[in-house]
C-alpha cells in the first residue's frame, strides 16, 4: 500500500517538476523574444535619428517608392540595422542603383517614438500578417509618405506584453509621438483625441486635417472587442 502510494507521489512530483521547467522555459523565451524585438526596433530608430533634432530636416536622397528623383544620377547609401534592398532605375538614359532601407525584409517609411510608453520601432510600408508580427505598419493611405499634410494611419498589435502598441492604453491627450521620415525629418505630434471603434470602422481615416500633418494609431483593446484609436497632430 505504502509502496504504491509512494510511486503515485513520485509520478506527481515528476509531473510538477516537468511542468515548472516548461513554464520557466516559456517565460524565458517570451522575455527574450520581447527584449530582442524592442532592442532591434530601438537600434533601427537610433540609426535613422542619429544626429538630428526635432523639425530640423537633414536631406538624404532616398525616395520611398523605389523610383528615381528628377535629374538624380548618383546612388545614396542608407544605413539600417538590418539590410538594404537595391533596385535598378534609369534616368536620362543613365542606369544607377538606389538603396531603399529595409527592416527584417520589409521596406520602411521611417520610425515612430512614443517616450511615455518607451516605443521605438520602424514603420513598415505595408500591412501583412508577417509585417505586423515584425513591427508597426502603415495601413492608410496607399503609397503613404510620412510627415506630409493629411492623415496617416499606423497599426500595431496589442500583445498585452509591452511590445508594439500594447501600452497605447496608457497614453493620454497631450502626450507626444515623434515620427521620423526617410529624409531624416523628425516631427512631434500631440495626441488630441482617443476613442474606441469597431474593427470595420474606417471613416476617420480620410478626415479633413485642414492642411496639417496628422497621424492615427490603431490597435486592439485588451479584450479584442474593439479598436483603440489615437489621433495626433503636429
Amino acid at each position: 500500500m505504502r509502496k504504491g502510494y509512494s510511486k503515485v507521489l513520485t509520478i506527481i512530483l515528476i509531473i510538477i517538476i516537468v511542468a515548472v521547467i516548461a513554464l520557466l522555459a516559456y517565460l524565458g523565451y517570451d522575455y527574450y523574444s520581447r527584449y530582442r524585438t524592442n532592442k532591434d526596433g530601438e537600434a533601427y530608430v537610433d540609426t535613422l535619428t542619429d544626429g538630428i533634432t526635432i523639425d530640423a530636416p537633414t536631406s538624404i536622397d532616398v525616395p520611398t517608392d523605389g523610383t528615381s528623383q528628377s535629374n538624380t544620377a548618383a546612388s545614396t547609401n542608407t544605413t539600417t540595422t538590418n539590410e538594404t534592398t537595391t533596385t535598378e532605375t534609369t534616368t536620362s538614359g543613365t542606369s544607377f542603383k538606389q538603396n531603399r532601407p529595409t527592416y527584417k525584409g520589409f521596406y520602411t517609411l521611417g520610425s515612430i517614438e512614443i517616450p511615455k510608453t518607451n516605443v521605438k520601432y520602424p514603420i513598415l510600408e505595408k500591412v501583412t500578417k508577417k509585417s505586423l508580427e515584425t513591427s508597426v505598419a502603415v495601413v492608410w493611405p496607399e503609397n503613404a509618405e510620412l510627415n506630409k499634410p493629411g492623415n496617416v494611419v499606423i497599426v500595431g498589435h496589442n500583445y498585452r506584453n509591452g511590445v508594439f502598441f500594447s501600452n497605447n492604453k496608457k497614453l493620454s491627450k497631450g502626450d507626444k509621438i515623434y515620427i521620423t521620415d526617410l529624409e531624416k525629418k523628425r516631427i512631434a505630434y500631440t495626441i488630441y483625441n482617443i476613442f474606441e471603434a469597431s474593427d470595420t470602422d474606417t471613416k476617420f481615416y480620410n478626415r479633413d486635417t485642414k492642411g496639417k500633418r496628422e497621424i492615427t494609431l490603431s490597435t486592439c483593446t485588451d479584450n479584442s472587442a474593439a479598436r483603440l484609436i489615437i489621433e495626433a497632430r503636429e
